[in-house]
């Protein structure tokens, strides 16, 4: 007797409109990528600030991008994604053709804040269109995949930058970015609105998402720690006399893609707050290793552990939060929590760089990895909760860190 197994096969992921998001989010952030090498080396080398000040021009975006984020995920909830995502590049595109003028700090702080407001509206829409394009059973694969054009810019765009400067100087660096991202406009211009609900009427419509705010406050540790090796990786390099100053930001990129492509399905396998647990242990023993072994190889073998962790942080934070954000709040959602994406890169690396003026950047990574540590702790005393409120049947709606 023969038996026949019906399968029900995955719904689809790798459609038009989603493969083209990716590629507007390679475009935008391989100009944000070309930044992140140029700007600390603009403003302590021509404009002749120190760490600190490098700290202040490289977080001043999360001014603006804290503030508007919570306005743009409503407005990309009631307008849609289509406006936001355009808009945020045009303002990016814009204010980076303007930094080639800026010679005073002052300037690149003014222009710095402008493009927080770009980033507000670029990233939250696109986030929320991904929630809209993935299939609910492979969100976390989505965002793995998805990712690759985030850390595929924070890989490509520091080297890139730093052969700008080498061959051309700073304004052929500001201009490429500049032209990176009209490109990202103009891609996502060309996949249409995703958004498939709106609030409805009468509903109030709180800019925070609620439920989202616990897993955020673990997902701004990974950010602050992650950040303090962002901002200050390139100089680090100098310190420990590696000749290639943007070389830890490329291998931490390319360990970030090739850990998103090689771990994706895990994503949605593991319980979302324990792999985020996970990921910000490797953060944080990235860090430790880059502060206690300072030489080119602990600095590079840093950056592996420290791309590692960051594999796992993102998709599992932002998987947990969309598990309990209906298709009508998916943009609250997304803007609530990456508001402390800006929290963590914005204000991290000045409260860092003040650490770094201070006392060093070996004592600034040590510092970022105990922030680290706490998240992790955070994270799993969340899960815990969740289990608890399962196991007592107590919980109403989605539990606490979902």
């Amino acid at each position: 007797m023969s038996h026949t197994v019906l399968t029900v096969p995955p719904q689809r992921l790798f459609t038009r409109p989603f493969l083209m998001l990716g590629v507007a989010d390679l475009a935008y952030f391989t100009s944000g990528g070309l930044a992140i090498y140029a700007l600390p080396i603009y403003v302590t080398g021509p404009l002749g600030g120190d760490d600190a000040a490098a700290g202040l021009a490289f977080g001043a975006f999360a001014v603006t991008a804290l503030v508007l984020r919570p306005w743009a995920g409503r407005l990309s909830d009631s307008r849609g994604r289509r406006p936001l995502l355009v808009g945020g590049a045009l303002i990016c595109a814009l204010a980076t053709l303007l930094l080639p003028l800026a010679t005073h700090l002052a300037a690149v702080v003014a222009l710095r804040l402008v493009l927080g407001a770009a980033e507000a509206a670029f990233f939250v829409a696109a986030i929320a269109a991904l929630a809209d394009l993935a299939p609910p059973s492979r969100m976390g694969e989505a965002l793995s995949y998805n990712s690759l054009g985030l850390y595929l810019g924070l890989a490509l765009g520091p080297p890139l930058g730093e052969l700008l400067v080498r061959v051309s100087g700073f304004p052929a660096a500001w201009l490429t970015a500049a032209g990176l991202a009209l490109g990202a406009a103009a891609i996502a211009g060309s996949i249409g609105e995703t958004r498939t609900a709106m609030v409805p009427d009468g509903v109030p419509r709180s800019l925070i998402h609620r439920p989202s705010v616990p897993v955020g406050l673990a997902f701004l540790t990974s950010m602050v720690a992650a950040g303090g090796f962002l901002a200050f990786g390139a100089l680090r390099a100098g310190e420990v006399g590696l000749g290639v100053a943007s070389l830890p930001l490329f291998v931490y990129g390319i360990v970030v893609v090739t850990g998103r492509i090689a771990f994706a399905k895990v994503q949605d396998r593991l319980p979302p707050l324990r792999l985020g647990a996970a990921g910000l242990g490797g953060i944080g023993a990235g860090l430790v290793v880059m502060a206690g072994w300072g030489t080119p190889t602990g600095l590079i073998a840093g950056s592996v552990l420290l791309g590692l962790g960051v594999t796992f942080t993102t998709p599992a934070f932002f998987a947990a939060v969309f598990a309990a954000a209906p298709p009508a709040e998916r943009g609250a959602a997304s803007g609530t929590l990456s508001a402390f994406l800006d929290l963590g890169l914005g204000l991290g690396p000045i409260a860092l760089g003040l650490v770094a003026e201070a006392a060093g950047i070996t004592w600034t990574f040590a510092i970022a990895a105990g922030i680290a540590g706490l998240g992790a702790a955070w994270s799993l005393l969340l899960g815990v909760r969740r289990a608890a409120a399962r196991s007592a049947g107590t919980a109403q709606g989605p539990p606490p860190g979902r």
